[in-house]
C-alpha cells in the first residue's frame, strides 16, 4: 500500500514534491537539530486521490494518521483529548510550491469544553486556555465550516468596541467564555450542527478542509497568477502546538534572514507578545521590529540570529521563518525559500556570490527572468514629489510606483480594471479573499498590517508596489471612503503610492524610467558569460533602438517600417501613392516618401553603429492607411484633389474580406515592385551615407514579409539586388547587406529548403506563425481564449507562450529543412514569443542564432537564453 503519511524524521528536504514545502523543511529542519515541535507530514499525493475520489478520506489513510498520532502521543508524553492535560496540535497546508495565505490553517486542534478546562488548571493561565479555545472554534467555523470569518471578526470588534478594548488582549477570561458560547451559537445557527466536541473528529475534519482548500477560488487565482500547475496537491502537517499566547514572556513572528524588499543582508522581521502566528499575518496588532527582542528576551534573540544563520548557510538562500516563543523556549515553525522584490533578488544573488555563498552560475540561475520587467518600470519624478500632496506615510512594503483611481473591495477593484481604469485597492488589511482584485491593480493600500502582513508578502511576489500599515489613514469600507485628518476620499479618487517610501500623496504623481543598479549590470555581464544565443530588439525608431541598446540588445531583429508611415509629414504621400492609378503617379509619391524613409534608416543605423538591423519591407495592407470616417475622407479627397466619389470608390476596392490574409506583406512587392524598390533604395541609401559619414560598419538585413513560395522570395530578392547592387556600383563605399525572410507561414516551414536557396536568413514570425497554424485571428481569438484557459483546452495563452507542440513542430521543420539546404543559414525569431522566458528555452533547444523582442524585455531574454544554456548545455 503507498506511504500517505510521514513523521518529520522520515523526511528530507528533497522530499518536497511528496511532503510539500513547509513539511521538506520541517523534516531538514529536524534533522540538522533545530528545536522544531514534532509531527507528520499527509502527503501530497494523499490530497490528489482524496480530490480524484470525490473529497472522501478512505479508511486506510484515516488509521495511519491516528497510528502516527499516537506515536507522538508517546514522544509528547501527552494524550490527543486528554481533559486534563491535552495535546493539541495545528493542522497547516503545505503546498510544493510556497503559496502563502492562499490555503488554510487550523490551529489549537483538539480542544473541547472539558479540556479547556484541564488546560486553564494545568497551565494556571485560565486566559490563555481559553483564548487558544475561542481562536479555535474560530479558525474551525471558518476554515472547516465555510462559515464567512468576517462574521467572527465583526462580533469580536464589537465586543471589543463595547468593553473599549483597543486590543484582542484586552479580553478577560468572561468575556472570552462568552465569545465562545457566541461563536458556538453562531455555528449553530449557520449551519445546524454543533462545534464537535471529540478531538478526533475535529482532526479528520480539519485535514479534509486543508485537503479541499487546494481548489478553493483564491488559490486557483494565485496558481493562475503565479503560473503554479494545478495538479500538484498540498500536503497536510499536523504538528504539535506551541503556544506565543500564554503571556508577555510568549510571542510568535515572522523574519527573513535578508530584508525582502531589497536585499540588504541583515535579519528582517517582526513579532508580537502574547500572539499566536495569524496575529502578526493578518495584520490585526502591529507588530514590533525583530530588533526590540533583544531588549525583551536577549537570550531568545541571540538564539535566534544563530539559528537564521544556521539555515542560511544550509539552504544557501534567503530564509523566511515562522517561530514560536513559549514561555521562553524557541521554537521553529516553518524555514522556506523566502519570496522577495526582483530588486532584493537580484542583490542577494550577486552578494551571495560574492561572499563565497553561491557561485556565478547558481546566481545567475536564481532569478526568474519575468521578474526582471520589475526592475524596468517607472518610479515617481522627484521634482514631482517635491510638490506633490503627501497624505500619510505607511511601511514600505514593496517598491515601487503606482497611481490610480481607489476602490475598496476586490470585485470593484477587478472590475474597473477590466474596463481599462489604472486601480489603487484601499483596504484596512487584506486577505486572501482579496487576490483577484490584488492582481488586478497597481497598487495595494492598507491601514493595518507590517512588512510581513498577507498584503505585504503576496504584493512583493507579485512585485506590486504596496504601502501596508498607514495607520493615519482611516479606512471605513461600507461607506467606501477613507479619512486622513479632516479630508475625505471617496471611491474612485486618484492617489499614488510610493511603495519604495512607504508614502501616499493625493492625486497623480508623474512618473520617471527606472535607474538600473550596479548589481543588476553584474548579473547582465555574467548571463552573457553563460548565453550562446543573441539577444536582439523589435524597434522601429532611433529612440526606441537607443533603449534596447542600453538594456544590452545586441542587434535589431525587426523594424517595421509601416510604423514610418504613419507620421503626420508623410501619411500624405502614402496615401497618394495609394490612390494613384499608374505606375507614374505612384512612382512620383513614393519620391516624397523616399527622403523620409532615408532619414530613419540613417536615424536607425547611427543608434546601431556595427550592430545588425534587420529590416522588414511594407507588411500590412494598403487599406489600413486610408481614412474610414466621413469627415476624414472628404479632408483627403480635398487634399488630393479627386471627389470624395472617387476616394470612396479607390477605398472600396481595397477593401477585403479578411486582409490579414490578403493583398499584403511580399503581395504587395510583386503587385507594386516600385514600392520595396523605394525602400531598398532607403535602406541601402542611408547605409552608405552613415558609413562615410560616420565610419560604421553597417549591417543591413532586409526582410521580406509573409513568403509562402519559393518564387516570391526569388522574384522580390532579384530585384531588390539589382536597387542595391546599382548603389553601390556608384560609390567606392562597401556595405553589407543581406536579404532574407520572416517565415510565418506554414506553408514556408513545411517547405523551408525551396525557400532557403533565395534567402541569407530566416526570422520566424510566430505572431502571424501561430494564428495562421490554429486558424483563427489574434485580434479575435480575445473572445475565447479566457475560455479555452479555464477549460484546459490550452495551457497557456498560444500568443503570450510558445505553442511547442504544434507551432512548434514547424519551427524544428524549418531549422533542419533550411540548414539541410545552407548549413550557415543564420535563423532567429522576432515575434512576442521572443521575449518570453519558456519560448526562449525552445529556441535555444533548436539552435536559432538569435531572439528579439520589444525594448523592455532585452534584460529579460539575456537573463532566459543564459538559464537555457546553463540548463541545457
Amino acid at each position: 500500500m503507498k506511504k500517505y503519511v510521514y513523521a518529520f524524521e522520515d523526511g528530507k528536504k528533497e522530499m518536497k514534491s511528496l511532503l510539500g514545502g513547509k513539511g521538506a523543511n520541517l523534516a531538514e529542519m529536524s534533522k540538522i537539530g533545530l528545536p522544531v515541535p514534532p509531527g507528520f507530514t499527509i502527503t501530497t499525493e494523499a490530497c490528489i486521490h482524496y480530490i480524484e475520489i470525490g473529497e472522501k478520506l478512505e479508511d486506510s489513510l484515516k488509521e495511519s494518521i491516528f497510528k502516527h498520532l499516537e506515536d507522538l502521543e508517546d514522544e509528547i508524553g501527552k494524550d490527543f483529548g486528554d481533559v486534563n492535560d491535552p495535546l493539541l496540535v495545528s493542522v497547516r497546508s503545505g503546498a510544493v510550491i510556497s503559496m502563502p495565505g492562499m490555503m488554510d490553517t487550523i490551529l489549537n486542534l483538539g480542544l473541547n469544553d472539558k479540556s479547556v478546562e484541564g488546560l486553564a488548571k494545568k497551565t494556571s493561565n485560565p486566559r490563555f486556555a481559553y483564548d487558544s479555545y475561542r481562536r479555535l472554534i474560530q479558525m474551525f467555523g471558518n476554515v472547516v465550516l465555510g462559515i464567512p470569518g468576517y462574521e467572527f471578526d465583526n462580533y469580536l470588534e464589537r465586543k471589543k468596541e463595547k468593553k473599549d478594548y483597543d486590543n484582542d488582549t484586552d479580553l478577560t477570561v468572561d468575556d472570552l467564555k462568552d465569545i465562545i458560547q457566541d461563536f458556538k451559537a453562531l455555528i449553530k445557527n449557520r449551519k445546524d450542527i454543533e462545534f464537535p466536541q471529540k478531538p478526533e473528529e475535529q482532526l479528520i475534519m480539519a485535514v479534509k478542509a486543508v485537503f479541499s482548500s487546494w481548489n478553493n477560488a483564491r488559490a486557483i487565482s494565485y496558481r493562475n497568477h503565479n503560473d503554479i500547475p494545478h495538479d500538484l496537491g498540498t500536503a497536510v502537517n499536523v504538528q504539535t502546538m506551541v503556544f506565543g499566547n500564554i503571556g508577555d514572556n510568549s510571542g510568535t513572528g515572522v523574519a527573513f534572514t535578508r530584508n525582502p524588499a531589497t536585499g540588504e543582508n541583515k535579519v528582517f522581521g517582526e513579532f508580537l507578545l502574547n500572539a499566536q502566528g495569524e496575529d502578526v499575518v493578518a495584520g490585526i496588532r502591529t507588530p514590533k521590529d525583530i530588533s526590540e527582542l533583544n531588549n525583551l528576551m536577549p537570550e531568545v534573540y541571540e538564539e535566534f540570529m544563530e539559528v537564521t544563520e544556521t539555515l542560511e548557510q544550509h539552504y544557501k538562500d534567503m530564509q523566511d521563518i515562522e517561530f514560536t516563543i513559549q514561555e521562553g523556549d524557541l521554537y521553529l515553525l516553518q524555514t522556506r525559500t523566502g519570496k522577495r522584490t526582483a530588486d532584493a533578488a537580484v542583490n542577494i544573488a550577486v552578494d551571495m556570490e560574492e561572499e563565497g555563498l553561491i557561485d556565478k552560475e547558481t546566481a545567475v540561475m536564481r532569478i526568474d527572468p519575468e521578474d526582471i520587467s520589475q526592475l524596468l518600470h517607472p518610479n515617481f519624478k522627484e521634482d514631482e514629489l517635491e510638490k506633490a500632496d503627501l497624505l500619510a506615510t505607511g511601511l514600505a512594503a514593496s517598491p515601487g510606483a503606482a497611481t490610480g483611481k481607489i476602490y475598496f473591495n476586490s470585485e470593484d477593484a477587478a472590475e474597473a480594471a477590466a474596463d481599462g481604469e489604472d486601480v489603487i485597492l484601499v483596504r484596512k488589511e487584506t486577505s486572501p479573499e482579496d487576490i483577484e482584485g490584488m492582481v488586478k491593480s497597481n497598487g495595494i493600500l492598507t491601514s493595518r498590517g507590517g512588512m510581513t502582513s498577507h498584503a505585504a508578502v503576496v504584493a512583493r511576489g507579485m512585485g506590486k508596489c504596496c504601502v501596508a500599515g498607514a495607520g493615519d489613514i482611516q479606512v471605513d469600507e461600507s461607506t467606501r471612503q477613507f479619512f486622513v485628518d479632516d479630508r475625505v476620499f471617496n471611491e474612485g479618487d486618484y492617489i499614488s503610492l510610493n511603495g519604495s517610501t512607504g508614502e501616499v500623496y493625493a492625486g497623480v504623481v508623474e512618473t520617471t524610467e527606472a535607474h538600473l543598479t550596479d548589481n543588476f549590470k553584474k548579473l547582465m555581464i555574467w548571463s552573457d558569460e553563460y548565453r550562446d544565443m543573441g539577444v536582439y530588439t523589435n524597434a522601429d525608431t532611433p529612440k526606441d533602438a537607443q533603449v534596447a541598446i542600453d538594456f544590452g540588445a545586441e542587434g535589431i531583429g525587426l523594424c517595421r517600417t509601416e510604423h514610418m508611415f504613419f507620421d503626420s509629414e508623410r501619411i500624405m504621400s502614402v496615401r497618394e501613392m495609394i490612390v494613384a492609378d499608374s505606375k507614374k503617379k505612384r512612382k512620383k509619391a513614393l519620391e516624397k516618401l523616399f527622403p523620409y524613409q532615408k532619414e530613419d534608416f540613417k536615424g536607425i543605423f547611427k543608434v546601431m553603429q556595427d550592430k545588425n538591423v534587420t529590416v522588414r519591407l511594407l507588411d500590412p495592407p494598403l487599406h489600413e492607411f486610408l481614412p474610414q470616417n466621413e469627415r476624414d475622407i472628404k479632408n483627403l479627397a480635398e487634399e488630393l484633389t479627386i471627389s470624395v466619389e472617387e476616394l470612396r470608390r479607390i477605398i472600396s476596392d481595397l477593401e477585403e474580406m479578411n486582409p490579414m490574409l490578403g493583398h499584403r506583406g511580399c503581395r504587395l512587392g510583386i503587385s507594386y515592385p516600385e514600392i520595396y524598390k523605394m525602400q531598398v533604395r532607403a535602406i541601402i541609401s542611408a547605409a552608405i551615407e552613415v558609413k562615410e559619414e560616420e565610419g560604421y560598419e553597417v549591417k543591413a538585413d532586409i526582410m521580406i514579409p509573409l513568403v509562402g513560395t519559393d518564387r516570391e522570395l526569388e522574384i522580390i530578392r532579384e530585384k531588390a539586388e539589382e536597387v542595391a547592387e546599382g548603389l553601390l556600383e556608384d560609390t567606392d563605399t562597401d556595405i553589407y547587406y543581406t536579404i532574407g525572410t520572416m517565415i510565418e507561414i506554414p506553408r514556408a516551414a513545411l517547405l523551408a529548403d525551396r525557400i532557403a536557396k533565395y534567402a541569407d536568413f530566416f526570422s520566424f514570425g510566430t505572431n502571424d506563425l501561430t494564428q495562421m497554424t490554429y486558424g483563427f485571428s489574434r485580434d479575435d481569438a480575445g473572445k475565447f481564449i479566457g475560455q479555452y484557459l479555464e477549460q484546459e483546452i490550452f495551457a497557456k495563452d498560444p500568443f503570450q507562450v510558445l505553442d511547442q507542440d504544434g507551432v512548434g513542430k514547424l519551427i524544428e521543420n524549418t531549422v533542419k529543412l533550411g540548414r539541410e539546404e545552407k548549413p550557415e543559414l543564420k535563423i532567429g525569431i522576432c515575434g512576442e514569443h521572443g521575449g518570453e522566458p519558456s519560448s526562449i528555452e525552445f529556441c535555444h533547444k533548436n539552435n536559432l542564432n538569435y531572439v528579439s523582442c520589444s525594448p523592455y524585455r532585452v534584460p529579460i531574454a539575456r537573463l532566459a537564453a543564459a538559464q537555457s544554456a546553463i540548463k541545457n548545455n
